[in-house]
């Protein structure tokens, strides 16, 4: 695995402080946040309605 050791996470930080520079590393970092929280409301809201179209079709028969 890559990440095995304290200075690879430390390394790989370096890394992106470099390459996108620390001003805009908070702000990739809120807009992830955000798209994570906006999926998994989506996968939430997906399996609801997957749960109430089984119930829909147990109370047809």
């Amino acid at each position: 695995m890559f990440l095995k050791e304290p200075s690879h996470i430390l390394l790989l930080l370096v890394v992106l402080v470099i390459l996108f520079g620390a001003k805009r590393l908070p702000d990739s970092a809120r807009s992830i946040g955000k798209s994570l929280r906006i999926f998994k409301s989506e996968i939430k809201e997906i399996s609801q309605d997957d749960k109430k179209s089984d119930e829909e079709g147990k109370s047809e028969k």
